[in-house]
Formats: C-alpha cells, sequence, structure tokens
C-alpha cells in the first residue's frame, strides 16, 4: 500500500469513531523578553511543559497545539493585544483560579456568544480568555 492510501485508510477509519475536525493548529509562535519567565507564565495557566532552552520553549495546549516561546531581539513593548486568544471551559472558575494565583485577571465581560476576561502577560501582551463555545462536543 502507497503512503497516500495509508493516510486516507487512516484518515477514515478515524472518522468513523472520532468526530473531531481532522484538521488543528499545529504550533503558535509568540515572541518574548525572557523565555524563563514565560514559560513559568504560562505553566500557571496550565499548558503542559514539552521543551525550553534559553531561547525557546515549547508549552502544549488542549488539543495538542504548542506554543512555540522566542527570545525577542527587541523590546515588544507592553499593552500590545496578543495574536490569540485563550479558550477555557469555565471562564468564571478559571477567571477566579487566576485572582488567586495573584494573576490579576480583569473583570468579566459578555459579549456575544462569548464570556471573556483579560489577563496581562509577564511582556506586556494583552491576552482575551473567552469561554468555550463548542457545546460539549470534543475538541
Amino acid at each position: 500500500m502507497q503512503l497516500q492510501e495509508k493516510i486516507l485508510q487512516q484518515k477514515i477509519n478515524v472518522t468513523k469513531t472520532d468526530n473531531r475536525p481532522p484538521v488543528a493548529i499545529a504550533h503558535v509562535k509568540l515572541m518574548v523578553s525572557d523565555v524563563s519567565i514565560a514559560t513559568n507564565f504560562f505553566l500557571k495557566l496550565g499548558l503542559r511543559y514539552i521543551h525550553q532552552s534559553e531561547n525557546v520553549a515549547v508549552l502544549e495546549l488542549r488539543g495538542g497545539t504548542h506554543l512555540v516561546l522566542n527570545k525577542a531581539n527587541i523590546f515588544l513593548g507592553s499593552g500590545t493585544n496578543a495574536p490569540f486568544d485563550l479558550m477555557v471551559d469555565n471562564v468564571f472558575a478559571t477567571r477566579e483560579y487566576f485572582r488567586q494565583l495573584e494573576l490579576n485577571p480583569s473583570e468579566i465581560e459578555i459579549e456575544g456568544i462569548h464570556t471573556s476576561f483579560k489577563l496581562v502577560s509577564p511582556d506586556g501582551y494583552i491576552f482575551k480568555v473567552t469561554s468555550s463555545h463548542t457545546c460539549g462536543r470534543l475538541v
């Protein structure tokens, strides 16, 4: 069996038992001034540790997406909206947990289909932490 046929067969077998979308985001990159400090921040948020060196760290989110933290060569400045949002199952409980960790989450906002709050990273990125809208589906 050729490689393409094997891949197609795996796809057919997976979709019979797995209703998740067949494609996911593999890597998301974020430039940071200090890889170690940024790594510790994201570990507090619940990401899974994969790898860290002086200039790069790899952390895992739900679904297997990797957040790649790269050391920035220039100052990024504070107050920059992060290039992606974070999504959690229970935004109220998560906000309270982050408050207990003294991460200073903003007040909760309700807008459209999302309930969210904001969280500022050590580099000054403003992350929107939003409620899930997957309606219980596995993602």
